[in-house]
């Protein structure tokens, strides 16, 4: 319905400062401080995000994010002052990570959205049939749009939230990375130093076959036996040397430094209370942000009451507007109906990924249990072997053994000594994963 005269469009522009949403006032120093934004001197938003100390700093006197603080609040459970701290250190310092930019990108929209519910300016040029030129300015404020905006501002929130949240992952995946790759470099190492050590025990296997052959009291099949043992566990070093080399040159090429290489424990802290799997606070935003999106397209479907006020050289018009962005069709309701659906939907997806992150946890924790078992075994069968060893080294020597059993229990030894240091890496490895898996493999602040 359109009201013409001076008066009515007067009012309806003054009372466009008490409009905007539930709990929102005088938009004249929002319009204001958009102005001086653009005066020389007036800082950059783009700059001011840059400067943050981390990511996830939220803005002063800002809505406060639960999520995004839970992501700041965060700290490493790796070891201070550790190797594993180093190498985590070095992969977050040699990071420029297409996700940050998401963030950015994502905390600019939503500060776009933030002024939504200010009064919008039109500017406009016409040339009527006498070919007068005739300017115009059209001020519009929405009165009631069923919480189109305020869904707009909360999707814009959440779109941060996620991107957070992905930032977080891509960072704490990073860090994971690297120190498996340095890891991959110390298990190679020490099983090459292993395999070295039974080339020299069996270097001096072969000169004892070789004697005995030379004697006549061996058979030169034993001696083929000792060579292609030796042959297997040469082939064996150069495979694990190259898998070392190989890891160390990636972790150096991600890095963009040579760090040392010196096995020690791995001491993790204790996860805090309650924390959470950066999977289920993904599914958490995304979920916030799809209820919000819905809310959105079910506002559209509704009518919705503006005012605007239209200012030329020959006067002043305003008039109140109601219509919806959407036109009503037979579907609507059912469409309707869909919008609501997808609400629910965003609950039981939150629900999903936190069983998912549950059993993730759980299968993480046998693993773990189980690679602890077996690194326990395998230290005492280890143990047990060189036991053995020594026994068949001096029945041997006392004519009570064949050269050959003593080769082929020394050969046990080292499998199980190979198999001591697989399992010994493999439990870092997956304490490396559960905490990368909860986002506790760098600090917040650090992000």
């Amino acid at each position: 319905m359109q009201i013409g005269g001076k008066v009515v469009a007067f009012a309806l522009v003054l009372g466009l400062t008490g409009c905007g949403d539930a709990g929102m006032t005088n938009p004249m120093p929002g319009l204001i401080a958009g102005v001086r934004s653009k005066l020389p001197g007036a800082s950059d938003p783009v700059a001011e995000v840059t400067r943050a100390e981390g990511s996830f700093v939220q803005a002063e006197g800002g809505e406060r994010s639960e999520i995004i603080a839970t992501l700041l609040s965060r700290n490493t459970l790796l070891q201070r002052g550790s190797t594993y701290e180093t190498v985590a250190h070095a992969a977050l310092d040699g990071s420029g990570r297409a996700a940050q930019g998401d963030l950015q990108a994502a905390k600019l929209r939503a500060e776009a959205r933030s002024k939504n519910w200010l009064p919008s300016l039109s500017p406009g040029v016409s040339l009527t049939s006498l070919g007068d030129v005739v300017a115009s300015i059209l001020v519009e404020q929405i009165l009631f749009d069923n919480g189109r905006r305020k869904a707009e501002r909360a999707f814009a929130a959440a779109d941060v939230e996620v991107a957070a949240v992905t930032l977080s992952m891509d960072i704490n995946e990073r860090v994971e990375t690297a120190l498996k790759l340095y890891i991959s470099g110390l298990r190679g190492d020490e099983k090459a130093s292993l395999h070295t050590r039974a080339l020299l025990r069996m270097a001096e296997f072969e000169r004892v076959v070789q004697g005995r052959v030379d004697g006549g009291v061996s058979d030169r099949a034993d001696l083929r036996v000792v060579l292609s043992k030796i042959n297997d566990i040469k082939a064996a070093r150069t495979t694990t040397n190259e898998a070392a080399t190989s890891a160390r040159a990636e972790l150096e090429a991600m890095t963009g430094r040579s760090l040392d290489s010196r096995f020690e424990p791995l001491i993790l802290g204790k996860p805090p209370a309650g924390a959470r799997h950066l999977s289920v606070l993904l599914a958490e935003a995304e979920g916030q942000r799809s209820v919000a999106q819905a809310t959105m397209d079910r506002a559209r479907m509704l009518p919705g009451l503006s005012a605007a006020a239209n200012v030329t050289g020959s006067g002043t018009t305003g008039g109140l507007t109601l219509d919806t962005d959407q036109p009503l069709g037979f579907g609507t309701k059912a469409a309707l109906k869909a919008i609501e659906a997808t609400k629910a939907t965003a609950a039981l997806r939150v629900g999903e990924a936190d069983e998912d992150a549950r059993r993730a946890m759980s299968r993480q924790q046998q693993r773990l249990a189980s690679y602890q078992r077996q690194e326990t075994e395998a230290t005492e069968l280890a143990s047990q072997s060189r036991e053995t060893f020594r026994l068949f080294q001096a029945q041997f020597k006392a004519g009570q053994r064949s050269i050959m059993d003593v080769v082929s229990i020394y050969e046990q030894l080292v499998q199980r000594e190979q198999a001591h240091v697989d399992a010994k890496y493999q439990v870092i490895l997956i304490q490396l994963e559960m905490a990368g898996d909860i986002g506790l493999l760098a600090d917040g602040d650090k992000i």
